[in-house]
């Protein structure tokens, strides 16, 4: 039976990459608090004694003091002047639009006016210099025109 060939490293050239060291952190230095607490006993009911430093219990954190004017009643009053300072433009909005609506209305009827004016003037004017065509009955006889 054919026996596969035994493996063969290969070496390639490559970048060896080595880990950096951490830097050691710098040593504790012991503090002393700033003044030594009272040792207190305290005795148990079965008897026994315990003895420790005692505890200052901690204080609650004042509580905020209410404002005057909660802040609904803000919050809604500046949606007033809010809406206040859009209904000046608004109606700055419509009073142009009016204004602008009326400027077209004139000028249709101005166009209108001069229009109106030029064909009456047109129709009811001397006819001197123009040439007259007078339109008598024809008569087709035969597919041929008689005047």
């Amino acid at each position: 039976m054919n026996q596969p060939a035994p493996y063969q490293p290969t070496e390639t050239a490559g970048t060896v990459h080595y880990p950096t060291p951490i830097p050691a952190p710098a040593p504790m230095v012991p503090v002393q608090p700033g003044h030594i607490p009272t040792v207190q006993s305290v005795v148990l009911p079965d008897g026994r004694v315990v003895t420790g430093y005692a505890i200052e219990p901690t204080k609650p954190e004042p509580a905020a003091t209410k404002p005057l004017v909660s802040r609904t009643a803000v919050n809604i009053a500046l949606g007033g002047v809010g809406f206040a300072a859009v209904c000046g433009g608004l109606l700055m909005l419509t009073t142009f639009i009016a204004a602008l609506t009326a400027l077209v209305t004139q000028l249709v009827i101005l166009a209108a006016v001069v229009f109106g004016g030029f064909i009456a003037v047109q129709l009811f004017s001397d006819t001197r210099g123009t040439t007259t065509v007078n339109i008598r009955k024809a008569v087709i006889k035969r597919n041929h025109f008689h005047s």
